[in-house]
């Protein structure tokens, strides 16, 4: 596995054991939106992503 999918696979799961720990009771929902915003921040781009393709936002193309 390339070095950039391994650190998307594990970001996306430690995101994911964050909404499981979200859930629980007694949870720190402080703490789980402070790392949950930086762990999403911190997600590097899947391999083979072009920021350019996609659909047009409003604004945009004319």
């Amino acid at each position: 596995m390339c070095p950039d999918c391994e650190d998307f696979a594990r970001t996306v799961v430690m995101l994911g054991q964050l909404a499981l720990y979200a859930d629980t009771s007694g949870a720190d929902l402080d703490f789980v939106e402070s790392v949950s915003s930086s762990l999403a921040a911190s997600l590097p781009e899947p391999p083979g992503y072009d920021t350019n393709e996609g659909p047009e936002y409003p604004g945009q193309g004319w």
